[in-house]
Formats: C-alpha cells, structure tokens, sequence
C-alpha cells in the first residue's frame, strides 16, 4: 500500500532553503506568546493598547471592591510612565501553590496565562476578569512590575521583568495595619516604543466611570502634574466617590440640557435565580442627542451587545404597553429606536461567567442577558411611568411624535423612488432591485454580459441591481464632453443611477444606498476600475465623498483539498493559505479564475456578492498633495488636499502621456517586482 501511494503521489523535492522538520517547529513557553503577539492580547501596541494594561490592573482592584473585600482603591501616574494601583482587598495570596511547589500562587499569577481565582467562581461571584491573562499580560509586556502583598499581618514582594520573575518572593516585614494587592509597572518601550507613555487624562476618565460602577467604593486618584497638559481638565489628586452611582454620573451630563421629563429614570435589580444584578440611569432630551454606554462587571462595552439590545427591546415593550393602556392609538407603531432615539443611557450590569467578543471585550456575547434585562427593565419602567403619571404622558407624546417623524422620512423616501422610477428611461439591462425605497439597495457595475448574468443569478432580488457593462468604459478625463453624452455606457449608468452627471447631480437622487464596482481580479479589472473611478471623481464626486462607492473583491484562486475550499485574492493571498490552512501531506488543487463569467453564481454570491461573507474597499479621497504616494490623510474641506487629488488623476489619467511616464519614474521605488 505505501508503495502505491508513493506511485500516486509524488514525494517534493527538498532544498536546503524550502526544508521542513522538526527544529523549525517552535513551542513558545510561559508568556512568550504574549511578547510576540500582543495584538491577540491587548488589541494592538497603540496607544488605546497601552492604556488597557492599567485598565487590566484596575479591573482586578474592582473585582475586589464589586465582591465586597476591598472599599478603596489608590491610583498613582508617576512621571517616569510608572502606574501603582493599590487596593485594601484580600491580597493575592502568597503561599506555595499546590501543583507548582517550588513557585507561590502570586509567581504562578504572574507568569502563567489562564492562571487565578475567577474560573470556579468560589472566590469571585461576578468579575471582569474571565481567561486568567489579564495580569500575568501586564507582566509580560513590562520592563519593570513589582508586586506587593499584605497579608496576614505580613508584607511581601516580587519583581519581574518582561515576564520574568527577578528572585523569588519576599517577606519584607510586617503590616499589622495594611492588607490588599499593589502593582506598579512601567510599559516596556520594546513593545509600545520609547516614546510611549501612560497618560493622566485617558486613566482618570478611566477611574472616574469605575466609580460611577460601584457607588460603594472609593477611588484615590493622583499624578505627577508634569502629566497634565496645559488645558487639561483632570486634577492632580481627587477622591472619586458617587453615593448616586449612575444615576449621580447622568446627571452632570444633562446639566443644561432640556430634557422630556425632568425626573431621571434610574434604579436597580436583582435577575432571578441570582443570575446577577443590573442599574441603569435614562435621561430623555428634547433634541436628538441619543448614547448608550453599557458595562458589564464594570467592564465597559463600546461596541453594545446583548445587554444593550435587553435594554432596547424592554424600554421600547414597557412604553408601548402604557401607550395602549391609556388609549393612544399611535403607541403601536413604537420602535426601540424611536425610544432610544433621544434617550442618554447608562447601564450596568453583573453576571456570573460573562462571554465576551475578543480579549479586549468590547462586546458582550451572552445570549441569555437579553432576556434578562428585557424582564428587568420593563417591570421597573412598568411602576415608574405608573407612578409619574405626568412624567409617562410627556415621554410618550414625545416618542409617538418621533415614531411618526420617522415613518414620514420613510414614506418620503419612498415616493421619492417611485417618482424617480416612473420619469426615468431605464436601460434595458439593468437588473433592478424589487424593494421600492432605496434603504440598503446596491447595484452592482459588472465587467461584461457574461459576469453580469453569473451576477443575475448571484444577487438578492429585493435589494441588489446588476447593470452589466460591456469593456472598457470612455476614459473621461481624457475626453470631450461632447463624447461623454454621446457614450452608450456611461448613458446607460447615469440613467441606471437616477441622476444627471456633474452640476446636474445631486446626491439625494441617487436610486441606490450603494454603488459597487466589480470587476476582474486582473490588470484589465483594474483598469476597467480605474476608468469608472475617474467617471465618479469627474461626474458623481459628492458619491465618493459621501461614502457610497465600493470596490467587490472577487478571488483570484480556488483552492481545495478534500472538502475544504478557499478562495485567494491575490499570488500572496494564495501562498498564505497554501502556508497555513491545507495539510502539507496532501496535494492541494488550484484553479484560476479568468474572469468573473468563469465563476459559477453560488460561487460569486458566496465570495463577492453575499453581504455577511464578502469584503468591500470603500473608495475614498486621500491628500496626495506633494509626497506622491505617502502621506496620505483625510480629506475633509482642504482645498490645498482636493487640487492634490486632481493633480494626481490629471497626471494619471489625463491627456498627456509624459505626466504618467514621470509619475512612474517618481514612484519607481514604491513598486515591487512582479513575476509575470
């Protein structure tokens, strides 16, 4: 038999250079990982990255406040970058840990990942720490961290370097008067670089909402004023304390501001089953100004998640059921955002094991706390709008009123298409969309009829459109006006669009949410790209600066090897996946696509046209003005940047053949090599 596999399958030759064994195999011991990959840790090495290795620290300090064994926590900037977080918990503990003799519980912490007391849930009942990372991450991307203990009447420390202890731990005498944990660290240059440094405004905006979190707890909070730039507002030394907890945080926003009910909605509750707690604060503004700012174990969660959806749903239920209740017929159409559309909202919750999206935690996951705030917050607004009879009335009129300025917009929009419809002359291969207004509606600018059938077939009715275009398109910065009107296909596109082309253009016309171009993932599909790129900058420019022009991403390569099948955008693309996701044992089967029309329809929906597995390059205006290819930032209104960006389509697509050859002998060196 293995003579016959040998037969079937060729053995690869072998150099010294392509060579692969056992020695290139790595195990990377310790918190070697997290020296090497912080990013998969922390995010990044930016400056948003540097400022969560504090964060880490003071989280462990809340976990201790939150479960009830610490009430204040100090926290020092020293000039030097040093943080000290110091809290009057418990204290890590510092005997010999049970499986690691010769190391204590604290060097284990330290210098082991997925180490701690948060799993069991026996010594924490809610915290923000899950994995056992948090620490021992800090330790490994210090140059410098020391650790003191006070415990049992005893004092003890350790320090380490870049995740490495320097000495074993030390009784350094006695604390009859001091328990808890502080950790003071310097960010290692060598992963964040020598110019980055802590900063005291991030950190005590930081502190100030840990407060807001934990109206029991008291946090200590001072810095080096060399930290404090001119015009900063943080203080030097502060004690941060809020008996109110969230509802005395809403409240300084709202100073000043007129709001639908003057009487904030704010509490707290218990889940059932002692499946945690919640608070929350809500403040409704007459102006539109709306924000939700939704915690988790003190944990904040920018980016929302299941607590924030509980909040939605259950605010929105509660106030339509009052609106049923006292006859008003409108209350029906009521949607989550009509109620949050105005609403400055803070939310707080604890919950056993939390689940997070990534390390950094910046979305909550939990299926299960929905329905648990959902319950929570509607029984409690229930009694309040209950109990504030004249308070509940003003917040519904001021919601039904925004529920029917929000269907006035839509019905608008849609008569505004419809009439758009009916005037136009549409061309006779567009493939328009079935949904009548233009809310998440794309067309889709594809290179030939073939590609455009393939296409035809791919798309969502309701809401993708396929114009197909037949070559290369006019180069229109090179042309005359008088043949721009006379070219079929650009005729064909701006009738396709709904819109005239450019002083007759106007934005809110356009028949589609979003344009994208698709086009070969060749040279010829870029230059066909290339071309529609510079029709939209010369003719349809206030489309690109809004945002709404796309390029698709077709694959270049199909790969596969048994069942597995991937697709690669470009050689490089390929080679990575060639390098990381087939087994090296087994022949890998690679296809080229020559085109879009090669690739069957699921093909094409599943790689370029499917919004939930695609990928999309936003065509956007960078300021090439005077270093040709770097440099590159926003746009904004700087005229000096958009006479850049003419210059470089003019030289690069213009009339003259000369500025093209000098722009190429000019960014020779940023081109690399191409084997073709």
């Amino acid at each position: 038999m293995s003579d016959l596999l040998n037969d079937l399958v060729p053995a690869p030759k072998q150099d010294a250079k392509g060579s692969y064994s056992a020695k290139d195999i790595e195990v990377l011991e310790g918190l070697e990982p997290v020296r090497k990959r912080p990013g998969m840790y922390i995010g990044g090495t930016d400056e948003r990255a540097l400022h969560h290795l504090a964060s880490e620290i003071i989280d462990n300090a809340m976990d201790e406040a939150v479960a009830g064994h610490a009430s204040h926590i100090k926290i020092h900037l020293d000039a030097d970058g040093c943080a000290t977080i110091t809290d009057n918990g418990r204290g890590i503990p510092v005997d010999p840990h049970p499986k690691y003799k010769d190391k204590s519980a604290l060097e284990v912490i330290l210098t082991t990942l997925h180490s701690g007391g948060k799993f069991s849930g026996k010594a924490y009942a809610t915290s923000g720490g899950l994995h056992g990372v948090g620490i021992s991450v800090v330790n490994a991307l210090s140059d410098l961290l020391v650790v003191e203990v006070a415990r049992d009447k005893s004092l003890y420390r350790q320090s380490f370097s870049r995740g490495l202890p320097q000495g074993g731990i030390e009784r350094v005498g006695a604390a009859p008067n001091r328990r808890g944990t502080s950790v003071r660290f310097h960010p290692d240059p060598q992963i964040f670089g020598d110019k980055a440094k802590l900063k005291a405004d991030p950190l005590y905006r930081f502190a100030r909402s840990k407060a807001f979190l934990q109206k029991g707890v008291e946090i200590r909070w001072s810095c080096d004023p060399s930290l404090l730039e001119a015009d900063s507002k943080t203080p030097a030394e502060a004690v941060l304390h809020f008996p109110g907890g969230l509802a005395d945080s809403l409240q300084e926003t709202v100073v000043g501001e007129s709001l639908v009910t003057p009487i904030l909605y704010a509490g707290e509750a218990d889940f059932p089953d002692d499946q945690g707690r919640m608070e929350w604060a809500i403040a409704w503004l007459d102006q539109a100004d709306a924000s939700v700012s939704a915690f988790c174990n003190t944990i904040p969660t920018p980016l929302g998640g299941t607590h924030e959806q509980g909040l939605r749903s259950g605010l929105a239920r509660a106030i339509k059921g009052f609106g049923d209740l006292a006859g008003n017929k409108k209350a029906g159409s009521i949607t989550p955002e009509d109620v949050m559309g105005a609403a400055r909202s803070l939310l707080s919750i604890f919950i056993r094991e939390p689940q997070f999206q990534g390390q950094t935690k910046d979305r909550l996951t939990s299926a299960y706390v929905t329905r648990l705030v959902d319950n929570a917050i509607k029984d409690q607004l229930d009694h309040w709008l209950a109990q504030h009879p004249k308070e509940a009335k003003a917040l519904l009129d001021n919601i039904v009123l925004r529920a029917e300025e929000r269907q006035r917009r839509r019905q608008a929009k849609e008569q505004s298409r419809k009439t758009a419809t009916s005037r136009l002359r549409l061309p006779g291969k567009l493939a328009d969309c079935s949904r009548a207004n233009r809310a998440d509606t794309e067309i889709f600018l594809v290179e030939g009829d073939s590609a455009g059938g393939s296409a035809k077939q791919a798309r969502k009715r309701e809401t993708q459109a396929i114009l197909p275009l037949r070559g290369k398109i006019l180069n229109v910065a090179s042309a005359t006006s008088d043949k721009l009107r006379a070219n079929q296909e650009l005729s064909d596109l701006s009738q396709a669009l709904g819109v005239g082309l450019g002083r007759q253009f106007k934005l809110d016309e356009v028949r589609y949410e979003r344009v994208i171009i698709m086009t070969d993932a060749d040279v010829d599909g870029a230059h066909i790209a290339s071309l529609l790129m510079t029709f939209f900058y010369r003719e349809m420019r206030p489309l690109i600066d809004a945002g709404r022009l796309f390029l698709a991403m077709p694959p270049l390569y199909r790969l596969s090897q048994g069942g597995k099948v991937l697709y690669a955008r470009d050689d490089d693309h390929k080679d990575e996946l060639l390098a990381s996701a087939f087994k090296s044992n087994a022949k890998v089967e690679i296809s080229r696509f020559k085109g879009l029309g090669e690739m069957s329809s699921p093909q094409l929906k599943e790689t370029t046209m499917n919004p939930a597995t695609r990928q999309l390059l936003q065509v956007r205006l960078d300021d090439f003005s005077g270093d040709g290819l770097g440099g590159q930032q926003d746009l904004g209104p700087n005229a000096e940047a958009i006479a850049g960006v003419d210059q470089l389509v003019e030289d690069l697509m213009g009339r003259k053949p000369e500025r093209r050859f000098a722009f190429i002998q000019e960014n020779a060196a940023f081109a690399e090599d191409l084997d073709i």
